[in-house]
C-alpha cells in the first residue's frame, strides 16, 4: 500500500549544478569511486556533529512551540473527528546536534483486534497493553524507501549504478511489457509509468511475484507523468541484489545501519524485540488483502510481507533516535561521528529536484521535496523527507539544520480510522515556528501567524501624501503555501471602502532587487529580511494595510513586517520607530513577535 496514493551549500558545485553534471555524464556520478565492500570502510579521521539531549535553548529552539507541539500531538489520541488518528507516537525534534524534544504518548499497543460490525476497537486488558516509550521501535512502511534510495547513491558513487542507465540493462526481464526504457532516475523519482501498485501477495512463488513486474505494463510512457509506486523501489531492490550479490537486508546492515550505529533499525525484528515494537492493525479481509489478525513485530505491508519481509518499498523497522540519527547524518553531508556513508556531493544531489517538470510533486532521489501537506510550514524547496502509511514520517530543512521525526500506529486496530496528515502537519509547523525569527530591528517585528482559512489585518494610520509622491519603507520576511497563501500591500482612499494593490520591490542581501507588480509575495523567499521599497499613491487622506490570506488546508512559515516607514524627501509622514506611531497601528491577527 502507498501512502500518497491514500493521502497526499557553501563551495563546491551547487545542487543544480549536480543535477546537470550527473545528466551530462550519461547518469554516472562524476565523482572518484569508493572502495568495493561495506560502507564501515570508508571512514574519516575528522568528527562531523553527532546527537544529544539536550534543552530548547541549547538547540536554537523556542521551548513554548516544542511544549506546543506535544500537546497538539496528544490532541490526537483523542477523536480527531471520530475515532483517534493514532493509539500513540514517539515524537523528536531537534536542531543541530541537539535533540530538544523526544517524548512518547499514547500506547504502542492497546488493541487486540478491530470489530469491523460496531467499528469499535477491541483493547487487551490494561495489564497486557504496553506505553509508548523512548526507544519503541515502529513498522516504517514506505519511510523504508529512503534507505533503498540512499544504497542506490552509495552504489552510484562506486560506479556500478548509473542513474541514467535503463534497468533493463542491469535486469534484462524488466524489459517485458514496454518497460525496456525506464531508468533508474525514474525509478527513483516515481516517474517510470508504473501504476501505484499490484497485489504481489496473490502470486504464490517468488517467481511468480517477480513475473508479475517482468510482465507489468506501464500506464504512462517513461518521464511524462509523476505517480507515486510501491513497483519502483521493488525494482530498485531487485537491481541493487543483483549488482552486489547481497540482499537488501545485508546491505541495509553493512552500508548503513552498522556504520551508524543503528541498532534498533532492521527488517524483520526477531521475537525478542516483540514487547517494544508497537503494534499495527487487525489484517483482515476486506479492508486488507490478507487475513493474519493482529499485525504486531512483523511487516504490515502485504506485498512486503510475502516478499519475506525484505522489500524496497517497506519493512524496514526503527525507532526515532535512529531515524534521527539517519537525519543527522545527512544534514551533516553524509558523515556522522567518524563515519561516512555518502558524500556530500551526493547528499545534495539527493535533495535536488528532479521533478522540475511536474510542480507540487518535487522529488530528488527517493527523497520528496517541499510538500506542505505534511511537512507543514517546515516546507521550503531544500526540506525533504517521506512519509509512511503505518504513520510515520521524517522531515529535514537544511535551511535550519532543524529534523523532525514522527513515529506513529495509525493503523492500530485499522487502516479506516485514520485519515489525512494533520498530526505530521501539526508537528511540523509547531518546530517551524520553534525556530526564532528575529526582528529586524528593535526588539519587536509584526508576525502573520499560521492559522489556516484566516484573513490577518496590518494597516497603518490615514497618511496625508497629497502634497507629492511618497514612498514606503520596510522590512519584509516571508515564506507561504505557493500560489494557495498571499500576502498583498493595499492602499485605500476612501477610508477602506475600496483598496488598490501596491506595487513593490524587494531585495535580500547578496541578490539583485525582484519586482512585485501585483502587490503581492508569495511562496519561499529564503527565510531572511527583505529591504522593501514601494511608491504610495498621492492623496490627502491615505491608508496602507498588508492582508495576509491563507486556504484551509496548509500553511508556511508566514510572513512578517518591521520597521515601517512612510517618507517623502525630508518628510516622514510615519515611523514605525517612533512610539506614538507604532501606537495607531491596527492589527488584526498580526502579532508583534519577539522571536
Amino acid at each position: 500500500m502507498t501512502e500518497g496514493a491514500e493521502d497526499r551549500a557553501g563551495g563546491g558545485l551547487t545542487r543544480r549544478q549536480w543535477g546537470r553534471t550527473v545528466l551530462a555524464v550519461g547518469g554516472a556520478l562524476a565523482l572518484a569511486p569508493f572502495p568495493a565492500g561495506p560502507a564501515v570502510a570508508a571512514r574519516e579521521t575528522g568528527h562531523r556533529a553527532t546527537l544529544r539531549h539536550g534543552t530548547a535553548r541549547e538547540a536554537g529552539l523556542l521551548g513554548d512551540h516544542l511544549d506546543q507541539l506535544v500537546t497538539d500531538a496528544e490532541a490526537f489520541l483523542a477523536p480527531s473527528p471520530r475515532h483517534p488518528w493514532y493509539a500513540g507516537a514517539v515524537l523528536l525534534a531537534g536542531r543541530g546536534s541537539t535533540v530538544a524534544l523526544h517524548r512518547p504518548i499514547g500506547m504502542a499497543v492497546r488493541y487486540s483486534a478491530y470489530d469491523d460490525k460496531t467499528d469499535t476497537g477491541v483493547e487487551f486488558p490494561a495489564d497486557q497493553q504496553i506505553p509508548a516509550a523512548e526507544d519503541t521501535v515502529y513498522d516504517l512502511a514506505s519511510v523504508s524507501k529512503l534507505f533503498t534510495s540512499i544504497l542506490a547513491v552509495q552504489q552510484m558513487e562506486r560506479g556500478a549504478l548509473e542513474l541514467e542507465a535503463t534497468v533493463a540493462s542491469y535486469l534484462p526481464e524488466f524489459a517485458g511489457g514496454g518497460k525496456q526504457d525506464v531508468t533508474i532516475r525514474q525509478l527513483l523519482t516515481h516517474t517510470s509509468g508504473f501504476r501505484a501498485w499490484i497485489p504481489l501477495y496473490n502470486a504464490p512463488t517468488r517467481e511468480g511475484k517477480l513475473k508479475l513486474i517482468w510482465d507489468e505494463k506501464p500506464l504512462n510512457a517513461p518521464g511524462t507523468v509523476y505517480l507515486y509506486s510501491d513497483l519502483n523501489l521493488i525494482s530498485l531492490q531487485l537491481v541493487l541484489e543483483k549488482i552486489t550479490g547481497r540482499t537488501l537486508d545485508v546491505l541495509l546492515h553493512d552500508e548503513i545501519t552498522a556504520p551508524l550505529d543503528m541498532s534498533r533499525t532492521r527488517y524483520n525484528p526477531p521475537a525478542s524485540w516483540k514487547p517494544r515494537i508497537a503494534a499495527t492493525e487487525d489484517a483482515r479481509l476486506p479492508w486488507s488483502g490478507l487475513n493474519r489478525g493482529l499485525v504486531w513485530g512483523e511487516v504490515h505491508d502485504e506485498n512486503a510481507y510475502s516478499l519475506g519481509g525484505v522489500a524496497g518499498h517497506a519493512g524496514v523497522f526503527s525507532c526515532a533516535w535512529d531515524l534521527a540519527v539517519l537525519g543527522r547524518t545527512l544534514l551533516n553531508g553524509g558523515t556522522y561521528g567518524k563515519a561516512r556513508i555518502l558524500r556530500q556531493e551526493t547528499v545534495d544531489l539527493m535533495f535536488t529536484d528532479f521533478n522540475t517538470a511536474f510542480p507540487g510533486d518535487e522529488h530528488g532521489l527517493g527523497f520528496e521535496l517541499y510538500q506542505h501537506w505534511y511537512m507543514g510550514a517546515m516546507a521550503t524547496p531544500r526540506t525533504a523527507g517521506h512519509t509512511g502509511f503505518t504513520g510515520t514520517s521524517i522531515v529535514l530543512d537544511p535551511t535550519t539544520d532543524s529534523f523532525l521525526v514522527v513515529l506513529g500506529n495509525s493503523v492500530h486496530p485499522v487502516r479506516t480510522w485514520r485519515s489525512g496528515s494533520a498530526p505530521r502537519v501539526a508537528a511540523a509547523t509547531n518546530l517551524a515556528r520553534a525556530v526564532p525569527v528575529r526582528p529586524a530591528r528593535g526588539r519587536t517585528s509584526w508576525f502573520s501567524g499560521t492559522a489556516n482559512a484566516t484573513t490577518a489585518t496590518l494597516a497603518l494610520p490615514p497618511l496625508d501624501t497629497g502634497a507629492g509622491p511618497a514612498r514606503l519603507r520596510c522590512a519584509l520576511w516571508w515564506d507561504t503555501e505557493p500560489q494557495s497563501d498571499l500576502l498583498f500591500l493595499e492602499s485605500s482612499t476612501d477610508d477602506g471602502a475600496t483598496w488598490q494593490p501596491v506595487p513593490f520591490t524587494t531585495a535580500a542581501p547578496g541578490e539583485e532587487p525582484q519586482e512585485h507588480p501585483a502587490g503581492t509575495a508569495t511562496g519561499w523567499s529564503g527565510r531572511v529580511w527583505h529591504r522593501l521599497v514601494a511608491q504610495v499613491p498621492q492623496a490627502p487622506r491615505l491608508t496602507l494595510r498588508w492582508r495576509y490570506t491563507t486556504d484551509r488546508l496548509y500553511v508556511g512559515r508566514g510572513a512578517y513586517v518591521d520597521g515601517q516607514r512612510v517618507e517623502s524627501g525630508d518628510r516622514v509622514f510615519f515611523d514605525e520607530a517612533r512610539p506614538a506611531d507604532a501606537a495607531r497601528i491596527e492589527a488584526v491577527g498580526w502579532v508583534a513577535s519577539r522571536d
